[in-house]
Parts: structure tokens; sequence; C-alpha cells
């Protein structure tokens, strides 16, 4: 099924490929990082033969698009081709037409720090709303499809390799920079892919399961879900509370189950995007905040 392209989606790709640009112009370029991906190869060309990234970028890409347009499919092909030709728009007019000059090395710290958070939000971005910049991600599918390679290896052995050949114009303590700005980016859109709709959800094994989920009803304004469970050691059947809260709420939630079963076991984990009632949807089932 094919579904239409958004303008929604197009603008936010235009954000995401303008906050990255302004990372690799202002913070990469100006301070002399590199970068893994086709990225680090635009600026390998730069740093040795002054060859401009915008102009870069788009040659190295636009034979992927001919080879892999049939892999991504219609909406990501053309998100796809929007973000890398943004890219490279962007690319061009931060370094032609602004006037911001952003030079930290005397504090390279500070320069790996906002390299990785703007290039890692702005891919973040890109990635959430359904685009991405071409280069190694086209790569990586063609690998997986024929020659059954791991996406994630590919990519990762490809931006290691790119970092390594980066070390003809970088010396040690540049390079060193250079890994704390990936690993930092990498983190961001890790970050950016999780959702801002995080919570935690609680496992309860009580005796007294249906008073906890009629008291988490009422005082949190959450809802709960019994599940059937059977002890390994014992063989009785269980009643299994499950309740997803926000995480500003587990504090009321373990006061709550402390005051009716002290004796509960309670598991608590990390939810990194909630989908639904009472996080994405009202209780009328129409999403919050539009």
């Amino acid at each position: 099924m094919t579904y239409p392209i958004k303008l929604k989606n197009i603008l936010f790709i235009l954000l995401g490929s303008a906050i990255f640009s302004f990372g690799i112009v202002h913070f990469n370029m100006t301070n002399n990082l590199a970068e893994g991906g086709f990225t680090g190869i635009t600026l390998i060309l730069y740093f040795l033969f002054s060859i401009d990234p915008s102009y870069s970028n788009l040659a190295l890409n636009i034979p992927l698009f001919f080879i892999g347009w049939k892999l991504l499919g219609r909406n990501s092909f053309v998100y796809t081709v929007i973000g890398t030709v943004a890219v490279s728009l962007f690319l061009y007019i931060f370094q032609h037409y602004s006037s911001i000059k952003i030079d930290l090395k005397e504090d390279m710290t500070l320069a790996a720090l906002f390299a990785g958070v703007s290039i890692g939000v702005g891919l973040g971005i890109i990635f959430r709303y359904g685009g991405t910049t071409g280069g190694v991600d086209i790569i990586a599918r063609l690998g997986h499809k024929y020659l059954g390679w791991s996406m994630g290896k590919t990519m990762f052995t490809f931006d290691f390799v790119v970092i390594a050949v980066s070390l003809i114009y970088l010396d040690y303590r540049e390079a060193m920079y250079t890994l704390v700005a990936v690993f930092i980016g990498a983190r961001v859109i890790d970050f950016m892919q999780e959702g801002a709709y995080a919570g935690k959800a609680v496992m309860v094994v009580s005796e007294r399961n249906a008073e906890i989920a009629a008291n988490i009803m009422k005082e949190l304004d959450r809802g709960a879900t019994i599940l059937n469970g059977k002890g390994s050691f014992t063989g009785q059947l269980r009643e299994v509370l499950y309740c997803v809260i926000a995480k500003n709420e587990i504090v009321r939630l373990k006061q709550v189950i402390e005051r009716i079963d002290p004796h509960a076991f309670v598991t608590v984990n990390d939810v990194h995007e909630v989908i639904g009632e009472g996080f994405t949807l009202d209780a009328d089932k129409n999403p919050i905040g539009r």
C-alpha cells in the first residue's frame, strides 16, 4: 500500500537538514573535525582538495539514487532525495552566505559536543519523519539484500573506514575529538528516535492486584491490565498487574502499592516510547496537542 507524501514530513526533513548542515559547516569544518559516512568523505575532499561539500554530496549520492530507488520505496525515495538535496543546499548557504563564525579550536570539547548534538538532532529529525541523507543507508540496504550483510555492521564498518582515512588530515587530538562528536551524535539520534512520549512500565505481583489497579485509576488516572501468570517454582496461577505511567508518576505509584500491599513484588522498566490514550491520545482518542 502506498501512502501519500506528507507536507509535514517534508517541512521537518528540511528543518533537520538545516540543523545538520549548520553543524557540519560551523562546528566540523570550522574546527577541523571529521565525520563518518558520506559526509565524512565530503569533508575529506574538502580538507584535502578544497572541493565544496555541497557539490560533492550530490555527486556521491545521485548515482546511488538510481541504484537504490527500488529498495527505498516511493515515499522513502522521495523523502531521501529531498533530504539529500536540502543538505547540499543548506551546506552551500551556510558556507557562502552565513556571517556566523564559531571558532572553538581553543576549546575542542565544546566543538565536539556541539558538532555531535547538532548533527544528531538534525539526522534524528530527518529519520523520524521518514527521510535519510542517502549515502551509507542505501549501500547498507544493497549489501543486506544482495550479500546478506548486516545493515548495522555495514554502516559501522563504513564509518570506521572513513574516519580512519580522515587521519590523513587530522592530528591525533582532532581525531579523538571526532570520535567524541560521532559518539554524541549517535546517542542523540537514538534519543530522537525513541520519541518524546517515554515512560515507565510497572509489573506487580500481588494478592491484591484488583485493589491496586482501582487505586491507580482513582489517584493517578491511569489504566492497568491484569495478565494471567504462573509461578515457575510453585506452579500456582497468579495475576500480574501491568501499568505504563509517566516518569514523574513513579513515586506516587510506588506509594499506592506500598500502602495496599507492602509485600508486593514490583519491577520497573524504562519505556522508550508510548503511543495511545493518556500519552499521545486523549480520552476521546484524539491526538494530544493537535
